[in-house]
């Protein structure tokens, strides 16, 4: 229902938070600015001082295979993928009660539901268990993803990773085309593609390129 307050309370059978110290973490950006880089290269450096992680992909995201998170320069891992009705706190929980997890970390998070996002809050506050989430901020029409816009407002820490435009200055939005190259400007928000379909660029020359097409 909008404008419904979603429920935070503790999961069922888990009583009160401990005193946590883990946090909710939203490293956002627009394409090509080499998040799953980022996140893997966080996995790589838990791992290496002897820590359990857990990677997460959404299902909708098979550019490269299923249950694969893989960046532009070549690094892969295998990750456990996020169906969208799926609990992700009661994955996580089964998961670590069998094998103690460390930190978690989200691939393409903003294609996670509301309800997801509020999951991973409560994989933080409740399981004591760092969660690092990678994602858009918008989509190709300027419009916040779901999932992003609730890891912005519910994240402990929000970290900005930087791509840039080819003018040179700092890309925040993202443009869809069609094979042709022509840019799009409607359409439904979630279509999985990678270079061929976005590119990222500065506030002003999206704003130039989507008005050169509704002129």
């Amino acid at each position: 229902m909008r404008g419904q307050r979603r429920n935070l309370a503790a999961p069922a059978n888990q009583g009160t938070a401990r005193s946590s110290m883990a946090k909710l973490y939203f490293y956002y950006s627009s394409m090509n600015a080499g998040k799953s880089t980022a996140l893997l290269q966080a996995s790589y450096n838990y791992r290496e001082r002897g820590m359990n992680t857990l990677l997460l992909t959404p299902a909708i995201d098979d550019r490269y295979g299923e249950g694969v998170v893989t960046s532009r320069i070549g690094l892969q891992s295998e990750a456990s993928i996020i169906d969208p009705s799926e609990d992700i706190y009661d994955k996580v929980g089964a998961l670590h009660e069998a094998e103690a997890i460390h930190c978690v970390l989200v691939d393409e998070a903003q294609f996670l539901s509301h309800e997801q996002v509020l999951q991973l809050a409560r994989v933080c506050d409740y399981l004591d268990i760092p969660v690092l989430a990678y994602g858009l901020r918008t989509d190709f029409l300027g419009e916040p993803f779901e999932g992003s816009k609730y890891l912005l407002a519910l994240s402990d820490n929000l970290k900005e990773i930087k791509a840039i435009c080819y003018c040179g200055s700092k890309a925040t939005m993202v443009v869809r085309q069609d094979e042709h190259g022509k840019v799009i400007t409607a359409g439904v928000s979630i279509e999985v593609g990678g270079n061929e379909r976005y590119v990222s660029m500065c506030r002003k020359h999206y704003f130039e390129a989507i008005a050169a097409v509704e002129s």
